[in-house]
């Protein structure tokens, strides 16, 4: 009975041991599987290090290559002080083209030009119908470290346009920037601003009458950003005054000022608000207006024309987030001053009054639009503006016999419904009743579609 226990007990001695060596062959091949995967860490860690080091080299030869030259460090006095020459760089333009077009419902009126202004005799807009309006072709690119340029073309039933063809300065410091070239000009706040960047389908009718919807520059520009917490740009720009209200000059003539400031209200509103003024000289500048006979007649200002504006926008986002939702309110007031000679072109063969008298005139006229624009939900925008002009005081002369005079106001409300299925695309629909011509009211009817193609900058404020 002794020798069952005893060979029970031997038997079982080698299983412990057994257990124990199983054990430290494990820790083993763990130690092995840990030292390979260290291994490999320190591997790849160096790899990475090898390639930041090269990124940092790269950059810093970059960065010296296009720093600003300074000589502001003595010079030996048989030294000859020389600007490096500006780096070799592959610079691709970055080329959009903006597509426009839609269908408008309105009545049939020749001339839209709202009573009691001299016509601008601007052709803009979409057409009754179906229609194709002005496509552009942006190119725009550093030329330089020190320069870069800027090209935009309409193009329209097989014309083409120059609507911008500027350069403008990067790195002349102490806030100055300087713009030469065609450009539009900075003068209020939409006046810069192209077509597919409006808000609505047209412009407001105070640019129509101002500038037949913006002004344009063949000149240069100088602007200058304080160094404030709060922004503050004032500028100023000569042109030879090609553009409406001023006609082609050989040498200056027109010139504008203009200042914007503005700031964050909290961290959900912000504001700009800003003051202009465009002076400007006209020699024959020919406008198309209906008599009193109710015949078309040609008239020629020459003379001088001074606007002042004002401008301000408030741009509300919860949290400064504007993803989901958003509300900006827009407004513009301008008042002009022209004072000159008026010609009224004799149209007596087509039945006509005008006889050709050349008189005095003057005028003292202003208007104004607000409008709100509200994001309700991702890619869905409603909006409202209303437009008023007011003809003011206006003295024909010894024209007052053959032309028309009103005291009309203008009129002009507007209600937009658009829809973004991406930042590159919009389809909207505008509903606008149109009292601008006395005794004509219209309700016009707009669809239109706006479509970006290719690399697009991002927007000013």
């Amino acid at each position: 009975m002794r020798v069952t226990p005893i060979l029970l007990g031997v038997l079982a001695l080698p299983l412990p041991l057994a257990a124990h060596a199983s054990t430290r062959t494990d820790v083993a091949q763990l130690r092995a599987e840990l030292e390979a995967l260290r291994s490999s860490y320190e591997s790849r860690i160096a790899q990475l290090e090898q390639r930041l080091a090269a990124t940092e080299k790269k950059e810093a030869v970059l960065a010296q290559n296009q720093a600003q030259p300074s000589y502001s460090a003595p010079v030996a006095d048989n030294a000859v002080m020389q600007a490096p020459a500006a780096p070799q760089t592959d610079v691709m333009p970055k080329v959009s083209l903006v597509l426009q077009g839609g269908y408008k419902s309105e009545n049939n009126i020749a001339n839209r030009t709202p009573v009691g202004f001299l016509p601008a005799n601007s052709d803009t807009g979409s057409k009754r119908g179906f229609s194709v309006d002005e496509s552009e072709l942006v190119l725009d690119s550093n030329v330089d470290p020190y320069w870069k340029g800027h090209a935009t073309f309409s193009i329209i039933d097989g014309a083409a346009n120059v609507e911008e063809a500027w350069f403008q300065s990067l790195q002349l410091g102490h806030g100055l920037t300087a713009k030469g070239g065609r450009f539009l000009s900075n003068i209020g706040y939409l006046n810069n601003q192209h077509p597919h960047m409006w808000d609505f389908a047209d412009a407001p009718l105070m640019y129509q009458v101002m500038f037949g919807d913006r002004l344009s520059q063949d000149g240069v520009q100088v602007t200058w950003l304080a160094p404030t917490d709060q922004y503050l740009e004032v500028g100023s720009e000569i042109g030879n005054g090609n553009a409406y209200p001023g006609t082609s000059h050989p040498g200056a003539g027109d010139w504008t000022v203009f200042a914007h400031t503005g700031g964050d209200v909290g961290i959900s509103s912000n504001w700009r608000a800003g003051l202009s003024y465009v002076q400007a000289k006209a020699d024959s500048r020919k406008g198309t207006i209906n008599d009193l006979n109710d015949v078309s007649a040609d008239t020629y200002f020459s003379g001088k024309s001074r606007t002042w504006l004002a401008d301000f926008i408030w741009k509300w986002a919860p949290n400064g987030n504007n993803y989901s939702r958003y509300f900006k309110l827009q407004g513009e007031y301008f008042h002009r001053n022209e004072d000159g000679q008026l010609d009224c072109s004799s149209n007596l063969a087509s039945g006509g009054s005008c006889v050709g008298l050349t008189d005095g005139y003057n005028s003292r006229q202003s208007g104004w639009y607000l409008q709100g624009v509200y994001q309700f939900m991702p890619r869905w925008r409603v909006g409202l503006r209303q437009d008023e002009l007011n003809v003011g005081t206006v003295d024909l002369g010894g024209n007052a016999a053959y032309l028309p005079s009103t005291a009309y106001k203008p009129k002009k409300t507007s209600v937009m419904l658009d829809y973004s299925p991406s930042e590159f695309s919009r389809f909207r629909v505008q509903w606008a009743q149109d009292r601008s011509i006395q005794n004509q009211p219209d309700n016009v009817l707009t669809l239109q579609y706006i479509m970006s193609l290719g690399a697009h900058g991002a927007h000013t404020y």
